[in-house]
Order: structure tokens, then sequence, then C-alpha cells
């Protein structure tokens, strides 16, 4: 098929960079976001979220007069649905954003055009929920109009490079829209473009984001057995991936993000008779704030009564899901910060790569210094590494702060011990520096 003009719904960390790519491969696009603040901050020629460069991407998609920003879709070939899809308090997908974005897109639908589902959902969205909204414009899916489903497969800091090189699933509802997603897709995509059915290209996505939440889940487990025995996790799992068939990840604060935090659960939903291991991987991963709450109870400085946090000053460095993004979805360090909170602590947070923040519960400081200043502790959650470079006697010379706790592996260097601090690590089962 051949493409002139596509319509792109939701203009965020994945539908922005799509369509910015579109549009910088000659192709008419049209943004679309529900968000006022977001389309005037683009039309202005601001960004409001951060990615390695982003902005050049979208100055020249904006430049090139191929994308424009709009708060309503228009006719167009081909739909790209990349809106959000949180889950709802007791774990169930939210789908309020999909229902709504095909819905704005059935009036504008003609004969011949495509819509691809790009926003991670619960297996059989595509067939038993997007389809029949948009056959509200008395058009049938699969002949009148193409439907198929492709995940996005990026990593946050990589999407552009990642959005053109890896392989890309797409799961039409038959052949026809499978294949006219190949074509609209190998408009910039280099990678290999695998075609299956839609509900397998949503089971994929899951299926990967799950896998990884459930080894994360062991790695975390692994640093509380290692806290428990005495062990130093860190060095145990450099030893056991010396096997050529184990890959222990790393520990941490938790998981987050919009994928390995949330997608198991759509799993979970779907068939929860049969999901036991993934619903314990999901509980594993989402009290590991609580476990590091505790482990900072413990590092507290000889005399403080039963480990009290009340009235601490405690200095969060990091708030991000992970290193040198600017994404806070379902962080799991700002999830530690409000547990300090809650527990009577007084937070100072800092988070280099997103300074105006206002989160309820605990301050967000807008530089490194007056997070530190009047500090009495130190944690390291996100090992962004504008942190895990810092200089430990610059360090000392700004915070009263003598105790750190460092959750992410990031403060190592014998020189920490020798700028006068004292450090513990998460999973490193004894103190370092006493």
């Amino acid at each position: 098929m051949n493409f002139q003009k596509i319509c792109v719904l939701g203009l965020g960390y994945i539908g922005l960079p799509t369509a910015s790519t579109f549009a910088t491969h000659g192709l008419e696009v049209i943004g679309v976001d529900v968000n006022t603040k977001v389309v005037e901050t683009l039309k202005n020629g601001g960004l409001h979220i951060h990615e390695p460069g982003l902005r050049i991407l979208v100055q020249a998609a904006l430049g090139s007069g191929n994308l424009r920003i709009s708060d309503q879709p228009e006719s167009a070939d081909a739909f790209i649905i990349a809106v959000p899809t949180p889950f709802l308090a007791d774990k169930r997908a939210d789908m309020s954003f999909v229902r709504a974005a095909a819905g704005a897109i059935a009036p504008y639908l003609s004969p011949g055009n495509l819509v691809v589902l790009e926003s991670t959902s619960p297996p059989r969205t595509t067939v038993d929920i997007v389809a029949p909204i948009l056959e509200r414009s008395r058009l049938v899916a699969g002949e009148d109009f193409l439907l198929a489903y492709s995940p996005e497969r990026v990593l946050p800091g990589q999407i552009l490079r990642e959005l053109i090189e890896n392989a890309r699933v797409i799961g039409g509802i038959n052949e026809t829209s499978a294949l006219a997603g190949r074509d609209l897709y190998s408009t910039f995509v280099r990678g290999e473009i695998v075609l299956t059915d839609a509900t397998t290209a949503e089971m994929v996505k899951l299926m990967e984001n799950t896998y990884r939440d459930v080894n994360i889940a062991i790695a975390n487990e692994f640093s509380r057995l290692a806290d428990r025995f005495g062990v130093d996790v860190w060095e145990a799992n450099r030893l056991a991936n010396r096997h050529p068939r184990v890959e222990i990840l790393n520990p941490g604060p938790g998981v987050g993000g919009h994928c390995i935090g949330v997608d198991p659960w759509f799993l979970v939903e779907a068939a929860p008779d049969i999901t036991q291991l993934i619903q314990s991987a999901r509980q594993v991963n989402d009290q590991q704030p609580e476990f590091v709450l505790e482990l900072i109870r413990r590092t507290l400085p000889d005399g403080d009564s039963a480990g009290s946090l009340r009235g601490k000053r405690i200095a969060a460095l990091g708030l991000s899901y992970k290193a040198n993004v600017d994404d806070l979805r379902e962080s799991p360090a700002i999830e530690v910060c409000k547990h300090l909170a809650d527990a009577g602590a007084l937070v100072s947070a800092y988070e280099p790569y997103k300074a105006d923040l206002n989160i309820p519960g605990f301050k967000c400081e807008t530089s490194l210094e007056d997070a530190l200043i009047n500090a009495e502790l130190i944690v390291l959650l996100v090992p962004h590494t504008t942190l895990v470079t810092l200089d430990p006697h610059k360090l000392a010379d700004i915070t009263p702060a003598r105790t750190l706790i460092d959750v992410v592996n990031g403060w190592t260097d014998r020189s920490w011990q020798e700028a006068g601090f004292r450090v513990t690590r998460l999973g490193a089962g004894t103190m370092s520096g006493q």
C-alpha cells in the first residue's frame, strides 16, 4: 500500500517520536493529543518530554512542514493509536484512552484506511475493543478498512535509534491488514518486520515485559537473602553470571516505568487462575520499596531510638524509574520517598532530569545543593551518571550528612569512605566503611 498522510493519536514517549520519524521520512503527519498543554507546548517550539535527540528530530519534522500538531484528528490514509494504557487501583487495565482514541478516529475513517494500535494492551483488545468501536463508522474491519496491532519495543534513552533498528512485530486481524502494516512501517524501520495475528502480537509485548519483571523479582529476592545471610549480592551476582547459561539482573528499589511494572497485570487480569508466578513476581517487586525503607531504618546512626525516622532530614537522589531519563511513571524511587515521608522523615528529593517537580508528600528541590545542605542521611535511588560520578570530597563540603545508603550499587569506590562517609549498599549484607 502507498501511504501519503497519517494521523498519530497520542504524543507521548512513543507517539511523538513515531510521528516525527514518519514526517522526516517524507510523509504528511498530523500529530494529535487531547492535552491542550502538550499541543500548545509543541506548537510553540517546546518539548514536554526528555529523550536524547528528540528535540532536534521534532524541530526537523515541524520545520519540514510535514508534521502538524492538533487536538483533533483528520482524515488520513493511516491512523496510529499511541495513547497511554495505565492500570486502575485494582490492577485492571484502564482502556479509556484507547476507547476514546478509537472513537475519535471513527468519524474520519474511509474505505481502504489502515488503523494500527501501538498502545500496550491486554490480549484481544484489537479485535474485541478497537474493532467494534471503529465499526461504528459502518465500515467492516478487515474488509472495508484494515486493522493491526504493532507494539512499541523501545528503551527510554535510546528510543530514536531503537524505533528504527529494532525488529518490528505487526499483527493484523487478517493477512491483508498485517501486510499493510508492513508497508507503513517499512517507511523507516530497518530492523526485521515480522508478521503475525493481532492477538499474538499483543501477547508478545506482554510476554517480553513479564519475562523482565520475573527476572528482576528474583534479583530483588536475592538481595533480601544476601542481606539476611551477610553476603554481598553484587559480588555473588558477578560470580554466578560467570556460568555460561546464567544472567542474573541487578536488584534495586523496585520496578517502574509504564511497561515492566504494568504489563504483567494485563495477563493476570485476563487469566488470574493460571498466572501465579507472574502475580508473585509483581508482589515481590511492588514490596521492594518497603524493603528499602527498612534498610534505611537499620542504617540510622547509633543512638537513634528504635530506628525511628521521625524528623530525620533525608536527601533522596533520583526520582525517575531508571537512569538518565526523566520518566517518572510508576517510579519505585518515588514510592520510597513516600514511605519515608509517611514514617515522619523530612524528605528533600532531587531529580537532575526534571528539576521543576511537585510531588505531594515530600519536597522536591531544584538543585543538588538544596537537597543536601541540611541532610542527616543521603539515599541514592537512581544511578544517574551525574549522581554516581559525584566527587565525594566536594559532596562532603556541602552537606553535614555522613551516612549514605546506596540501593543501586553506584557508590562503590573507596574514596567515599576516605572522604568520611559511612556507606551501606542494598544487598551487601554488612555495612562498609565503618
